[in-house]
């Protein structure tokens, strides 16, 4: 049995900005104004906000973009509601510098932060995987320590630390922000077993995604725990199946196959065991790259990461939704291309026909009222 933290209808649901220049009209056309600047990333987070978005994930990679943590602190001033779902790359700062930049950052916007714990390679480093798992876990351990503790008190493989935790208290309270992880290897799973919130997951088949989520499940109840699960995919919404099949197609029409294998190459993650399982996935696909029913893998000949899209009418996407919902699934993380037309799209055939909550707020990480804190009105230090 499926083990979740909460039986609540209410869904998670939240769209996707493109901080890594991967926002297109067709995949392989590079148009100019979908560029990654920080005007167009903050209108597609201003958008997803306007149209009631519950979270938005800020994506990490190095590419031309925006950095993540830098432009969810300009996106703290421009939002009000919206959490922001900020992906960091743990070993990439020094964990105590790395609470204090996550607690500045929270309470900027007053408990609306979560993060999505990255565990690939470094720009310019090549580590083995346990390696890296190993120094992820002594991060997150720190981070839980500098949030829940009086002091920071650690003695590991990678880091030794004695500090008091006081310029680093956030302002979400029972744990801090939420955390969120994807990956699929064991050395991942058990990571997000037992130390994180939300396990993330990649468009697979419906038995792929449920026999994953038993896995995970049994894992966490090894370590007395229970998590959240939440799937990450692109969506293609039209006002009828026909056309948002017709709209699939010309996403890719002008992907040959080098430029395909270029999009999808200059990510460090390409070749990471869950691109590689969705690879499989779509060499089993019908001829029109339909792994299962209105679940199109086509985008990951020319993406990294998440490579499928739900495709359909409104209520086809629905239903899809649903069947997942079904599942255990309680966060869902869309996207689409061009990312502001798509969640105009969303937001309007699909999101009012569906009931809607932040886990932030659910599990009690975001208060109600503004918490005692050294930066609200607790001790001064």
């Amino acid at each position: 049995m499926i083990k979740t933290r909460s039986d609540n209808a209410a869904l998670e649901v939240a769209w996707f900005s493109d901080l890594c220049g991967g926002d297109y009209r067709r995949l392989g056309q590079m148009d100019s104004e979908l560029r990654s600047s920080f005007e167009h990333c903050r209108d597609i987070v201003t958008t997803a906000e306007k149209n009631g978005f519950d979270n938005i994930l800020l994506p990490s990679s190095y590419q031309v973009g925006q950095n993540v943590l830098s432009f969810a602190s300009a996106m703290a001033t421009q939002t009000s509601h919206m959490n922001l779902l900020a992906a960091i790359r743990m070993g990439e700062y020094h964990p105590p510098m790395l609470a204090r930049f996550i607690s500045s950052l929270d309470h900027m916007l007053k408990g609306r932060l979560c993060i999505n714990i990255i565990s690939s390679d470094l720009p310019g480093e090549k580590l083995e995987s346990e390696l890296r798992y190993r120094r992820s876990k002594e991060v997150i351990q720190i981070l839980q320590q500098a949030w829940t503790k009086e002091e920071i008190k650690f003695q590991g493989e990678f880091y030794k630390l004695n500090l008091p935790t006081a310029p680093i208290k956030p302002y979400q309270q029972n744990g801090g922000p939420l955390l969120y992880f994807g990956g699929i290897s064991p050395a991942a799973q058990e990571l997000c077993a037992e130390f994180c919130d939300v396990f993330l997951m990649w468009p697979e088949t419906i038995d792929q995604v449920e026999k994953t989520m038993q896995e995970m499940s049994d894992k966490a109840d090894k370590f007395g725990r229970t998590l959240d699960f939440g799937y990450r995919v692109h969506v293609i919404v039209r006002e009828t199946e026909s056309k948002a099949r017709e709209a699939a197609r010309n996403l890719v029409s002008n992907l040959d196959g080098d430029k395909a294998k270029e999009l999808k190459h200059r990510s460090q993650d390409s070749k990471s065991a869950g691109v590689l399982r969705q690879d499989a996935q779509r060499e089993k696909a019908d001829s029109e790259g339909y792994i299962e029913e209105n679940l199109w893998s086509g985008i990951g000949q020319g993406r990294s990461g998440c490579g499928s899209a739900i495709v359909g009418d409104p209520d086809q996407v629905l239903a899809k939704i649903k069947t997942y919902q079904k599942l255990g699934i309680k966060s869902f993380i869309f996207s689409g291309y061009p990312l502001i037309d798509e969640c105009d799209l969303f937001a309007k055939y699909v999101l009012p026909e569906i009931e809607q909550t932040k886990l932030s707020i659910e599990l009690g990480r975001t208060p109600k009222e503004t918490p005692e804190t050294p930066l609200t009105f607790g001790p001064r230090h």
